[in-house]
């Protein structure tokens, strides 16, 4: 249940073959829905990006310019392509659906049962482009098609010193955090790595991480079911919310918390600690080391 990135991997002819020219070309005037940022990083919690929507062959192009003489916010914004089913809310992203003459060149590595496979999202962003630290509840293979990628993750057991909201945490920017407003972030202890063109990086379920393109660049994130099918939401096109059973359990607690506000402050605290003791006695791993 570690990270590990793969090396020399056989990826079919996408490494060679995806060249700007090449993308444009193959996929055509297709249109395609876009984050567009005026700024680097990019944080999902505060929306600062707005959606747009390109051809697929001109977004191709700015994506991989530095300057741009066309832009919506600014001459230096940055592109990133997250690729989604033609109805997000029904279908889930898949290279072969949405991208069918590119999927021809890829070949995804057979670590997992095929009735496994959930999704395939092909991605491109500008060179200096940062995502949100995030975690994902399925395994899943980031596959560096072309470009380079600074990954920094952080384990499952790091989370109370993430500030999360939701799925994502509050920490921007991880190499110079607001340590006023994060304390607790300096016990996160980072995992860093760096992807060239050709890698794998299996990110397992529940790993928080952070990706910087530091060069323009392609890859397809390729996500599958490694609990049973059914312990997953059949609403999630995108694979990114928690288990039902771990849903269930957040609602109840928030029903057990609602119930505490009915006592007095100092009988709120001591039943929370003695909550907290629970938790921690009949859920928490001893053997993290």
């Amino acid at each position: 249940r570690m990270p590990v990135v793969l090396k020399g991997m056989e990826l079919g002819t996408c490494i060679t073959k995806w060249t700007v020219d090449y993308l444009s070309n193959a996929e055509g005037s297709k249109e395609v829905k876009i984050h567009v940022s005026a700024v680097p990083q990019m944080d999902f919690l505060s929306k600062n990006f707005v959606y747009r929507t390109l051809p697929f062959d001109v977004f191709v192009r700015r994506a991989a310019e530095v300057k741009h003489k066309e832009y919506f916010l600014s001459e230096d914004e940055k592109y990133y392509l997250r690729s989604v089913g033609e109805d997000v809310r029904k279908d889930i992203a898949d290279i072969r659906k949405q991208f069918p003459i590119l999927a021809e060149d890829i070949r995804i590595p057979e670590y997992f049962e095929k009735e496994q496979f959930f999704s395939s999202v092909f991605r491109i962003s500008s060179a200096g482009l940062q995502l949100w630290t995030h975690y994902d509840v399925m395994d899943n293979f980031l596959i560096q098609v072309t470009g380079k990628k600074r990954v920094v993750l952080y384990s499952p057991r790091d989370a109370p010193y993430l500030y999360l909201s939701g799925t994502k945490s509050e920490v921007l920017d991880v190499d110079n955090p607001d340590l006023e407003k994060y304390p607790l972030f300096v016990k996160a202890k980072r995992y860093q790595c760096f992807l060239e063109a050709g890698d794998v990086l299996f990110i397992p379920a529940l790993w928080f991480h952070n990706v910087i393109a530091e060069e323009f660049g392609v890859a397809l994130n390729v996500f599958w079911k490694h609990l049973p099918a059914e312990s997953y939401d059949k609403t999630d096109t995108y694979g990114n919310k928690d288990p039902t059973a771990a849903s269930r359990a957040i609602q109840i607690l928030d029903r057990a918390l609602k119930t505490l506000e009915e006592l007095p402050e100092e009988y709120r605290d001591f039943y929370a600690r003695r909550m907290v003791l629970r938790i921690q006695e009949k859920a928490y791993r001893n053997d993290y080391g």
